[in-house]
């Protein structure tokens, strides 16, 4: 058996996780969070690894309240940045491989065309610079390790976009959302089965192991007020979604304008099939 260790998995991609978990019979499950397991506690964290024995880690866990983040940097720090670099010295020292979950934020979105693993970072909020600093920082303790930065993850579980327009489209004749920031929604369900697909593959030599870093989200691309009007109109909410600028709806944290991955890589080197966004969010409603 396979052994697969999931880190955060009552978060939106843990839990997706964990619903697809019985489609692999070769696979043992290790579902973990801070209940289970606290990241942060090195000790710990050691001895469960030792106690395991995983062949594969999925670091789901992270601090992702992006403007709380701006103001609450130790823990968001200690969470984003030095508990991967501690995942990537014990993925060495227990032999595993790790596959850790990063995100969109480390660019600041003056592209106009999709980001590649290869183009330049630069985050500007503290959320995506430890998310950043994450990724360098297990990357350079093992050698073997895989990221994948994903953007604008929601699910039928847990607080997300999708719930939050759900909630206010009920409640309200009107919201308001910005227009000029644009990415690609990805449902946690989607991304959930390219990983396990990713390790499956692997395990049955369909494919190398390559590590490194790696883009995954849905395809095609829109603004979270494209977003939100889908939202509504598929699930039928009868509320008026009016576009604004980001200025007319300032955060704490600077979130990219643009922020559309480039997935040639993922699809190319694990045969990867990725959906639609709007198919996905079509999919994930119906599991509302």
């Amino acid at each position: 058996m396979v052994k697969i260790l999931i880190t955060g998995a009552e978060g939106q991609l843990g839990s997706a996780i964990n619903e697809i978990a019985n489609q692999y019979d070769d696979f043992q499950f290790f579902f973990t969070d801070i209940n289970e397991l606290d990241l942060t506690d090195k000790v710990a964290l050691d001895a469960y690894i030792e106690h395991v024995k995983p062949d594969y880690l999925i670091n789901c866990a992270a601090y992702t309240a992006v403007d709380v983040a701006e103001k609450d940097t130790e823990l968001a720090g200690l969470l984003n940045t030095k508990v991967p670099g501690w995942l990537g010295k014990l993925a060495v020292a227990h032999s595993f491989k790790v596959i850790h979950i990063s995100t969109d934020y480390v660019f600041d979105g003056t592209s106009y065309t999709p980001y590649t693993e290869n183009d330049l970072v630069n985050p500007e909020s503290f959320y995506g610079k430890s998310k950043l600093n994450g990724e360098i920082a297990l990357l350079k303790e093992s050698k073997s390790a895989m990221v994948i930065r994903t953007s604008w993850l929601y699910s039928a579980t847990g607080k997300n976009f999708l719930k939050t327009m759900i909630k206010l489209g009920l409640e309200r004749d009107e919201v308001k959302v910005v227009n000029d920031q644009i990415g690609t929604p990805t449902f946690a369900g989607d991304l959930a089965q390219a990983i396990l697909t990713i390790i499956s593959k692997t395990e049955n030599k369909e494919c190398a192991w390559k590590p490194g870093i790696y883009h995954y989200s849905s395809e095609g691309v829109c603004s979270w007020y494209d977003f939100a009007k889908s939202i509504h109109e598929i699930y039928g909410v009868n509320c008026n979604v009016r576009p604004i600028p980001t200025e007319d709806y300032p955060t704490p944290a600077v979130r990219p304008a643009y922020s559309v991955l480039n997935k040639s890589k993922i699809k190319r080197i694990f045969d990867i099939q990725i959906p639609y966004w709007r198919d996905s969010l079509k999919k994930c409603i119906s599991q509302l």
